[in-house]
């Protein structure tokens, strides 16, 4: 009897620590990353690995390392992190922001920082993060993923995050033999990427290119992204009560294709004309923009696509949005990569 209580006891145990290890949704490739480099946790060992467990994420490198940043604004948002569907897609990313670097094989000298969408709601970082890393490396691009803290009304928060990573890559280009550093963004982290591209502190945070799909561009009427923009900056309503003054000098500011000069860097743009979550007119308001501006652009609306499909293609989806139209895609963009 003994023999068999102790046995149970061993199962129960071993269940449960299956259990803290399981997670619910796993990325449909298994490319990991080099490194995963945390932002704001203190730099102890107990803080690390108490991060490690915390995150509600498989997609962790085995080298950890931690800036052990302080929080110049916090965002409020205190209930763990959350991952909600098969996409990635992760809630409350706040005090565990971090970001994935992967090193390709055959390096080719350049470097993405990847922003995944989500409406600054969540941070979808499979089909926009993990899944675009697969394709960058399989191409000699080195990729930092960012898993930046969601704003809940802080619109400093998500760029402080980008810019943070930026000067991280800037310090190891050379370690890295990287070249070129650029932005590629997806949706509100197209939104993110364009504010990169637009509103960057110095030569440390400005890219050197730029990779938008279907991006939010605009945060508000006729064609802009209402939701996203009270994601990044507040309730409008409420704000406009409160200090319309500041209300209207922060949409202007996040109205990207206002931000736009001649020293925004080169830009390729991909849209499609069914995309019902987006409209098109956001990054085709920013292509113009950048035509006014003499910055080297590129931009392609596919007829079909809808929103959000990403770096989903036939590898890991047979169901691909964005359909026949996915290999030119593809050739496309790595044409004009190289014409950089």
């Amino acid at each position: 009897m003994k023999k068999i209580l102790v046995a149970i006891l061993a199962i129960c145990i071993a269940a449960g620590l299956q259990a803290k290890t399981t997670y619910k949704y796993y990325p449909k490739t298994e490319l990991r990353p080099d490194k995963t480099v945390f932002l704001y946790v203190p730099n102890q060992k107990k803080e690390i690995k108490n991060a490690l467990k915390s995150i509600d994420d498989p997609v962790q490198a085995k080298k950890v390392e931690t800036l052990a940043l302080t929080m110049a604004v916090e965002s409020g948002l205190d209930e763990p992190e959350n991952m909600f569907d098969p996409n990635g897609a992760t809630l409350n990313i706040n005090k565990y922001a971090r970001f994935d670097i992967y090193f390709p094989k055959n390096p080719n000298g350049k470097m993405f920082v990847v922003c995944p969408g989500g409406g600054y709601n969540c941070v979808c970082h499979y089909i926009e993060g993990s899944y675009a890393a697969d394709w960058l490396t399989e191409h000699g691009y080195t990729v930092a993923v960012v898993k930046y803290r969601l704003p809940n009304g802080h619109h400093s928060i998500p760029l402080t995050d980008v810019q943070t990573v930026f000067r991280y890559c800037r310090e190891h280009q050379a370690e890295w033999g990287i070249e070129k550093v650029g932005v590629m963004g997806f949706s509100a982290g197209g939104h993110l990427a364009a504010s990169a591209s637009v509103l960057y502190d110095d030569d440390a945070t400005r890219p050197d290119y730029s990779v938008l799909f279907y991006p939010v561009i605009s945060v508000t009427v006729p064609f802009g992204h209402v939701y996203t923009g009270q994601k990044l900056i507040g309730n409008y309503n409420q704000m406009m009560a409160e200090n319309p003054d500041e209300c209207l000098r922060l949409i202007n500011r996040y109205q990207l294709h206002r931000q736009v000069t001649s020293d925004t860097p080169p830009t390729f743009i991909v849209l499609t004309s069914d995309d019902k979550e987006v409209n098109p007119l956001n990054g085709l308001s920013y292509y113009e923009s950048l035509l006014k501006h003499g910055v080297k652009a590129e931009i392609h609306c596919y007829q079909t696509g809808i929103h959000g499909f990403g770096f989903d293609y036939y590898k890991f989806n047979p169901n691909d949005w964005l359909g026949a139209a996915r290999d030119d895609f593809f050739a496309t963009l790595e044409r004009w990569l190289n014409t950089l």
